[in-house]
């Protein structure tokens, strides 16, 4: 019973580990989606900072930039995937896994669409953010909690086949992201453990997903499906070190929310808003009823800067090695993924055209993902095995 006692102690502690609140402050990673425009002139900052309508303009509406979105999800989807981060081998009939994950993941930090893409600093005086962010994270970190459950194995002519499920909660520090998760695994040659059946190594297929929680103006789902080789080594009566290698396909899902792109101006003010263009607030101006605001001593032009990015859909191919040690019923683990390979190559449909930056008359098309190199994930583990 004592020994219970301190599993339950020890998990509990990284629940709290996983849960406790971060500080407001500190979020420099979040989405800044409204700083992503393909012509500046559409909006003016103000003298302490933000970004307001500029009269100027007239009614020119802001356009997104369509494709430093795409390299910003494509990164970040990199980030938040499933690592597959396990052995082949299940826990075995109702054999369970807790487990807090730290995952770091490099980012093109220097590249423009992650400085106009992320909130930066706060001033602490005027309490805005800037418009740029001038030191993104080198890595993006993601801290998960994560448990497996093994059921009742499947048993077959040529041996059993053990059947697993995975949860997870995390989140991505400096940011108010959120993540919940979920996976199955089938584990192939789970009976084969005693006698010369036993050198084959075990293997496992599995399927996943992960999406985002927490801020409104991106909502990504990672899908995920993969295939593990492991070997268990044991050392001695209590030890056992084991090594895999895998693949895994991922799918990634990524939505902007609907964005203010001149955040700082108040619509309905700068309009001096009467209602809308219906019978009951007729607009003077029109012979019909539209719905269209009905403005006072200002214009409705800011209504135009309100948009949506264009859809994420991609694909990305991976290969993963990790290593797992165990002792007793704790284990901790290390374990690294990268691409096969980048993002345009895997992706050589993803094509955006829009103005040529040289000459806007002219109109280019482009792969969405051109440039975008290859990332890779570095994770730890530690866990209680029960």
């Amino acid at each position: 019973m004592r020994r219970f006692g301190w599993i339950a102690a020890a998990a509990a502690a990284l629940v709290a580990t996983v849960l406790s609140p971060r500080e407001a402050g500190a979020d420099t990673m979040d989405p800044a989606l409204a700083r992503l425009v393909t012509d500046g002139s559409c909006r003016t900052p103000g003298a302490t900072g933000g970004l307001y309508y500029n009269p100027a303009s007239g009614y020119q509406r802001c356009d997104t930039d369509d494709a430093a979105f795409a390299k910003l999800i494509a990164q970040w989807g990199f980030a938040i995937a499933p690592t597959a981060m396990h052995p082949a081998r299940s826990t075995g009939y109702g054999g369970f896994d807790l487990a807090i994950e730290g995952a770091y993941t490099n980012i093109s930090k220097n590249e423009t669409y992650w400085q106009l893409g992320t909130q930066g600093k706060q001033d602490p005086t005027s309490g805005r953010f800037s418009v740029r962010n001038t030191s993104p994270d080198q890595f993006l970190q993601v801290y998960n909690l994560k448990t497996r459950y093994g059921f009742a194995p499947l048993s077959l002519p040529l041996g059993l086949l053990g059947v697993e499920l995975g949860t997870k909660i995390g989140f991505q520090a400096n940011s108010n992201i959120g993540m919940l998760g979920a996976d199955v695994r089938i584990a192939l040659l789970e009976g084969f453990r005693k006698g010369w059946p036993a050198i084959f190594p075990d293997l496992a297929v599995g399927g996943s997903v992960t999406t985002t929680t927490g801020n409104p103006e991106f909502q990504m789902t990672v899908a995920g499906a993969d295939a593990q080789i492991s070997k268990p080594i044991p050392l001695g009566g209590t030890v056992i070190i084991t090594p895999y290698v895998g693949y895994s396909f991922t799918y990634i899902f990524g939505d902007s929310g609907l964005i203010d792109l001149t955040p700082n101006t108040d619509a309905l003010n700068y309009c001096g808003y009467q209602g809308g263009n219906t019978p009951a607030t007729p607009d003077p101006n029109k012979p019909y009823a539209d719905g269209q605001p009905v403005c006072g001593s200002g214009t409705s032009a800011d209504f135009n800067n309100t948009a949506v990015f264009d859809s994420v859909r991609m694909q990305r191919h991976r290969i993963d090695a990790g290593l797992q040690f165990r002792f007793q019923m704790v284990r901790i683990g290390a374990h690294f993924v990268t691409d096969v390979v980048d993002p345009e190559a895997a992706n050589p449909d993803a094509t955006i055209t829009r103005p040529d930056p040289v000459n806007p008359n002219n109109l280019v098309t482009e792969n969405k993902f051109e440039g975008l190199p290859k990332q890779y994930t570095l994770a730890f583990d530690v866990g209680l095995v029960l």
